[in-house]
């Protein structure tokens, strides 16, 4: 009997680490589907899409399976992000201030006079505690960030020329649903008009809107063109992009994955910003090579709309505590980044 109990003593003590180990070995075999979202098409955020999506089938020796979907292939950008939320959808790469339903927050990246010009711009968004901030926006709401880059700075596209503030006013300009694009277009003497971005075209061409906010670099490539020949180059405000991983699916991965989506996509945000100027500069030439033009302001018409845009701003900023604490505290890493 002895030899008996000691026999089932030993299997029983075998038996619980070959357990462990087999769901190890299950774990590392299993292969995982990342479904990368965005809004937009051949700009600087699908060019970090497909290299984001190589470098983590490649470092994780294709156990992490990858499909891209751009040009909202996935639904609109709100269904984008609710779906990485809830874990259908296990990436979204899309401008911050979308992200406002999730925590109001992430539109203080929009705000017009924050950076001063591309560089500054890219600049920030590579402070890794300006990165600190906004990455972990979404963190109680399913989205874990893993990176932020620029995609562009903002322009006016509209359906006749703005050469000059006063052309602003009476104007019905397309903006995203925050009051860091309808209040500084107000104080322009224009009637903002939240729109999504596919509902863009056909409102210039049925004449719903006379213009909108928007960057070049998605402009050229998802032909604006046939709705609307004039871009006037404001500078702003900038056009950063977040990048959020479902909650739900990143902590179903194994630590080891964990890690590859983190590195991969902190290093391939890095990396983005020479193909962004790139893909800038020759959204610009192609812009202007279908016949489209390129407008300046002069020179005290665009001092003095920075001067409206941050007036604008700081009045959104201080009716609310929240958003007021994290519009210093990103002005104050812009401060140190300049």
């Amino acid at each position: 009997m002895k030899r008996f109990f000691a026999s089932a003593a030993l299997v029983a003590t075998l038996t619980v680490p070959l357990a462990t180990l087999s769901g190890v070995a299950f774990a590392q075999d299993k292969t995982f589907v990342m479904k990368i979202t965005l809004p937009t098409v051949n700009d600087p955020s699908s060019a970090f899409a497909k290299n984001f999506a190589d470098a983590v089938e490649r470092e994780s020796g294709g156990r992490i399976k990858t499909e891209i979907y751009p040009a909202s292939q996935l639904g609109s950008i709100a269904r984008q992000i609710e779906g990485t939320q809830f874990g259908s959808i296990q990436c979204a790469i899309i401008p911050p201030e979308f992200f406002v339903g999730v925590d109001e927050r992430f539109e203080v990246l929009a705000s017009p006079g924050l950076v001063d010009g591309v560089e500054h711009a890219n600049r920030l968004a590579n402070d890794p505690q300006t990165q600190k901030l906004v990455l972990a926006l979404g963190a109680d709401k399913g989205l874990h960030g893993v990176g932020l880059f620029l995609n562009g700075v903002s322009s006016v596209i509209a359906k006749k020329p703005v050469r000059s503030l006063a052309d602003f006013k009476g104007m019905k300009i397309r903006t995203l649903a925050s009051k860091f694009q309808t209040e500084p277009i107000s104080r322009l003497g224009a009637t903002p008009v939240v729109m999504t971005l596919a509902d863009v075209i056909p409102a210039l061409q049925q004449g719903t809107i006379d213009g909108s906010i928007g960057s070049i670099v998605v402009f050229t490539p998802m032909h604006f063109q046939d709705a609307a020949k004039f871009v006037t180059e404001t500078g702003q405000p900038p056009v950063f992009v977040a990048v959020e991983i479902s909650k739900k699916w990143y902590d179903t991965l194994p630590a080891d994955l964990q890690k590859i989506v983190d590195s991969a996509a902190a290093k391939e945000a890095a990396a983005i910003h020479p193909k962004m100027l790139e893909l800038y500069n020759n959204a610009r030439k192609g812009w202007t090579d279908i016949g489209g033009e390129l407008i300046s302001l002069p020179k005290d018409d665009q001092s003095s709309l920075m001067r409206q845009f941050s007036s604008a701003i700081d009045d959104v900023v201080k009716s609310n505590g929240r958003v007021n604490a994290f519009y210093h505290a990103l002005s104050e890493r812009a401060a140190a980044t300049k």
